[in-house]
This record gives C-alpha cells, structure tokens and sequence, in this order.
C-alpha cells in the first residue's frame, strides 16, 4: 500500500478522504495549507499527493509549480476543486498534474484516479490545443476534461426515443454543465423508471448524494416518474 499526502482546507473533506483512503489498506498524512503540505513533503516521499486548488495562504497550483521548479514532484499529483477555471485546468496540467478531481469528489472517481495513479497508468493528459479555425474549442470543455484530455461535448444529447436536448454552449460554463447534468438524470430516471437505486447504481452516486444533487438541479421526481411510465 501506499502514503498519500492530502492537502485541502477543509476539515470535512481531509477526513473523508483519509477514512476512505485508510479503508483502502493506504497510509495519510494531512495537511491543511500550502505551509503544512511544505513540511510533509520535505519530511516524507508520498507515493501520491492529493492537493486542492483553493486554499487561504497559497493556492495548490502554486504549490505544483514551486514543487515542479525545485525538483520535488517526484510523484504523481490529483488536483482537486469544485470551482477551478478550464484556465487553471490547463496550467495544472502544463505544470506535471496527472489528474483532476471535480467536487463533490465521488468514491469511484477517487479510487480510480488513486490507483491510475500509483500504477502509473494514466497517460498525462495533454492540454487542449487552440487552432485559428477553432478557437472555441478549450471554452467548450468542462475542467475534468480538459485535465484529462476529453472531448467537446456534443451539440445533441439523445435522452429518448423521439427527444433530443440541444444545449447553449455560449453559456457560462457552470449554466452549461448544470443544464448538461439535469438532462443527464433526467433520462436515467426515465430509463430506470424512477429507481432511486438503479440511478445511483448506474451514475455511480450515494443515495443521499444524488437525492441532493436532483435537488440542486430542480428535477422533478414525480414528472420523472410519470415519463417513465
């Protein structure tokens, strides 16, 4: 097994992540700022670093880069954030990031992108490239995306038989990605005639996560139910 530096302000999400971690056979270290995650490193050699972009005394892609420039990142970094900019993405990853971690941070996200890590398997993502013919490309990609080197969403999404959703990719990126993910369970509801469970099974979500998560997104549960019928 292997020792993880997790770096992130947030008390909540350090302890989540190093239960889930330690469960998973791994040894964490904590830390909560740029000062701490200085001194783990210069005291250990982690196998991998979890680090959060925003964080009050110096952000984590700073951090990557000073560890990048000084020749300490020698293993494999996930970035993590629920706001980072497709800007920020790219930096990361030009810096040496092998992946990013959107939050809310799902557990098969995170075992996934731990273990690409630590077998060295996931390929460095290469950042988007701007062309004069389309220079909208690197706006139309999510961050995850464009950290791990996905494509453009497509302009149709099929969510029925005979219903298509087209989406306003001149949208801010968050209207878009809501809009985006809406659809999206909206036609697992459908599909799945409104299981609660079978959703979470097949959009890889806790139960009380993804009740929230249609919340947030103003779905309708009982419409959702009478499509399905």
């Amino acid at each position: 097994m292997a020792t993880i530096l997790v770096v992130d302000d947030e008390l909540g999400i350090r302890d989540l992540l190093s239960e889930i971690l330690n469960d998973e056979g791994h040894t964490v270290e904590l830390a909560e700022n740029a000062a701490q995650a200085r001194s783990l490193r210069s005291q250990m050699r982690p196998d991998l670093v979890l680090l959060d972009i925003w964080m009050p005394d110096t952000d984590g892609v700073t951090l990557l880069k000073e560890w990048a420039s000084t020749g300490l990142l020698t293993m494999p970094v996930i970035m993590m954030s629920g706001h980072a900019t497709i800007d920020t993405a790219v930096e990361a990853t030009r810096i040496g990031a092998t992946a990013f971690l959107e939050k809310p941070i799902t557990l098969q996200k995170l075992l996934k992108a731990v273990d690409q890590g630590l077998n060295k398997q996931a390929l460095k993502p290469a950042a988007p490239v701007m062309q004069k013919a389309g220079a909208a490309a690197v706006a139309d990609l999510t961050v995850e995306a464009a950290m791990t080197g996905g494509k453009l969403p497509e302009m149709v999404l099929d969510i029925g038989p005979q219903s298509h959703q087209s989406f306003n990719l001149d949208s801010p990126l968050r209207e878009a990605r809501d809009e985006f993910e809406k659809a999206y369970f909206e036609y697992h509801l459908a599909k799945e005639s409104g299981s609660m469970t079978r959703v979470a099974e097949k959009t890889g979500l806790e139960r009380t996560h993804l009740y929230r998560k249609l919340k947030q997104l103003g779905v309708d549960l009982a419409r959702s139910k009478r499509n399905a019928l």
